[in-house]
């Protein structure tokens, strides 16, 4: 059993891989049999998105000079054989960097200039300014100009103190929390406001996100990097050092950022670093040991959380040990206990929430491609049983069943508008939805609160404008399910009447579960409060830091409406391929009813040779059944990895054999 981070993460990629090809062959397979309507084409396209593309971000967040980089080097980098990461005594990584895979990019290092605070513009709407950054080309089979290249991010510049408040790095409210002045009278502050490195790592090709933050001072001058990023990280490593315990500002990190009792514990780690700080030769191994035990108890009491998630590490003797191969060291280190936990903790979590959101997709797949089968094996019994009844009958009853199939046909016609009037009703409460949560809505809520923030002087109002704001969306997240539901309760009577009358099988799809998003709303809202204190009521008098803080907030916002409504168009988009496909296979079959009398009526013998096709028709329908359970079946079991063995993805055409 692999319990390294890097090896479990390895294996969740090939299984990522494995299964996303799976779904592309069932797509296939679904196209060849005539299976693949407009919803469960739209299904399988969401799934493959999700599991081929799916990140997992993890962010290391604490102050200065804690090892945050040289932990990443520990444990991510260590094959280069050297640091890749700056991580020299001091500060090193002055501005948040990420570190992400995109093929589409060639390898190389963003810079985003410290001067693009002074616009309004958040880091999302930068991202997309590419001429805008400073790239410099990465040599990823040359660790010395990989880690050469990345000493970047550690580049400072120097500044009046009328720059450094402009720019969110001087605060003369709190001078405490202030950079220091050189003999000149200028403040040092991080040359680079973002930092992007895209390399084919092997992690990173796998969806792995890695963010390195700077120290507190940096951190609250960014919100994005707090409103957006590290909550939406899928585990927060948060550095210490053991010689120094908790500090004041580790403290404020602590408890500004990373605590919130919303938040799943385990997704929270606490390192103990710089454990070799300890280590004395005029103390036994039991006292070393003891001394690490005491500050690990005293760092989980301080901080509020169970001992266990404290976890000592030396990440500087880590990574020695894994670049000398010397497993003693290694052991020593502490180093495989984080990667252990780390591997338990993101990869277990993050594989459970993938698989549980497959399962659904993939169990409602099954149920709609199961119905169109239904409805093709009820039809042919039907045909069955109406040209078994033909049997010794003269060419003057097979007239009078073609008539009636014919009268049968036309009727069947006349009742399209009834279901064009459904349709109309339906598409109407839709766009009452897209209203609600559509981007007009929400650009007029980011106006009225831009307004209340541009106003002169101290907001005392901000934070009830704030309240309003949210309750608003709230409201509007709520109507949206009213309406929903009321769609629900017309598309259950409407599909209730239509089976009874046509003999259909249409089953309303399940109303799509917003209240996850209401959940989101509230963890967007107080991961803003940090920002609404009287701590900083003198920084959010910073037109600029205010107009920045809405932006933030305006792209969180639009990915949990936009998320929202994908699902309530797929839903919608269910219900309408079902009707969609039911009636095309009702029209299909009266054409076939047709067509096998007239075939009768042409040749004798011709009857009993009908009935043997549409008996095998049966047959390969019965086929088709077993098949798609099989199919699906496999990829429900698969959808947890540790239950599934991973094959060679080259070998898994072999699973579908086309029937």
């Amino acid at each position: 059993m692999a319990t390294s981070f890097n090896e479990q993460f390895d294996l969740h990629g090939t299984w990522r891989r494995e299964f996303a090809l799976r779904l592309k062959l069932l797509a296939e397979w679904l196209n060849d049999h005539e299976l693949l309507d407009a919803a469960v084409e739209e299904r399988l396209r969401r799934l493959e998105t999700q599991v081929r593309v799916d990140k997992v971000m993890v962010a290391f967040v604490g102050e200065f000079s804690r090892g945050k980089s040289e932990l990443i080097n520990a444990i991510f980098f260590a094959g280069y054989g050297r640091r890749i990461m700056p991580a020299s005594a001091g500060r090193t990584t002055m501005c948040p960097t990420e570190m992400s895979y995109d093929a589409d990019v060639p390898p190389c290092l963003r810079l985003l200039p410290i001067e693009t605070r002074l616009q309004p513009q958040a880091l999302m709407e930068w991202r997309m300014v590419p001429e805008k950054w400073t790239r410099i080309d990465l040599n990823v089979h040359d660790p010395k100009q990989l880690a050469e290249a990345l000493e970047k991010v550690a580049e400072t510049r120097h500044v009046t103190q009328t720059e450094a408040t402009a720019l969110g790095f001087w605060q003369t409210e709190t001078p405490e929390d202030n950079p220091t002045v050189n003999a000149q009278g200028l403040v040092e502050v991080p040359k680079w406001r973002h930092a992007l490195i895209n390399i084919a790592h092997p992690l990173l090709k796998q969806g792995l996100v890695i963010l390195d933050t700077p120290g507190l001072n940096a951190i609250g001058a960014e919100p994005e990097l707090t409103v957006s990023l590290i909550p939406q990280a899928h585990a927060v490593v948060f550095i210490l050092g053991a010689d120094t315990g908790v500090t004041k500002s580790d403290l404020a990190i602590w408890r500004e950022h990373l605590v919130d009792d919303s938040v799943d514990a385990s997704s929270r780690l606490v390192v103990l670093n710089k454990i070799d700080t300890l280590w004395d030769a005029l103390s036994s191994p039991a006292q070393v040991q003891a001394q690490i035990e005491r500050q690990q108890a005293s760092t989980a009491e301080i901080l509020g959380i169970p001992r266990q998630q404290v976890i000592p590490v030396s990440a500087q003797k880590g990574l020695v040990a894994k670049v000398t191969d010397d497993s003693a060291l290694l052991e020593l280190s502490c180093l495989s206990t984080l990667e252990d936990a780390l591997s338990r903790g993101i990869m277990g979590q993050r594989q459970k929430m993938l698989g549980s959101a497959i399962f659904g997709g993939i169990s409602d797949l099954q149920a709609e491609t199961g119905r169109v089968i239904h409805m093709r094996r009820r039809d042919l019994t039907e045909q069955l049983m109406e040209l078994e009844g033909l049997q010794g009958k003269n060419s003057a009853v097979i007239k009078n069943m073609r008539s009636r199939i014919s009268q049968e046909q036309t009727e069947f016609d006349l009742g399209g508008a009834k279901i064009h009037a459904v349709r109309s009703v339906h598409l109407k409460l839709l766009r009452e939805v897209f209203s609600l949560l559509g981007p007009t809505a929400l650009k007029k809520e980011m106006a009225q609160l831009t307004q209340v923030l541009q106003q002169k002087g101290i907001k005392l109002g901000v934070k009830r404008a704030y309240g309003d704001t949210f309750e608003r969306l709230r409201n509007n997240l709520q109507q949206v399910q009213s309406i929903s539901a009321e769609i629900q309760v017309m598309l259950a009577a409407t599909f209730r009447q239509l089976n009874g009358e046509y003999g259909f099988s249409l089953q309303a799809p399940t109303e799509p579960a917003l209240d996850g998003y209401l959940h989101d709303l509230d963890l967007v809202e107080r991961s803003h409060l940090q920002y609404l204190s009287l701590g900083n009521t003198f920084r959010l008098a910073q037109p600029e830091f205010a107009d920045r803080l809405v932006r933030a907030l305006s792209n969180r916002l639009r990915t949990i409406h936009e998320t929202a409504l994908g699902d309530l168009e797929l839903w919608s988009k269910a219900a309408a391929a079902q009707l969609d496909v039911q009636l095309r296979e009702r029209r299909r079959n009266f054409n076939r009813r047709l067509e096998a009398i007239d075939r009768i009526q042409q040749a004798s013998g011709g009857l009993g040779e009908r009935i043997d096709e549409i008996q095998a028709q049966k047959n390969n329908l019965n086929q088709l059944n077993a098949k798609l359970s099989e199919l699906t079946g496999y990829l429900v079991t698969a959808t947890d990895p540790a239950r599934c063995a991973v094959t060679d993805v080259a070998d898994a055409s072999d699973v579908i054999e086309l029937v």
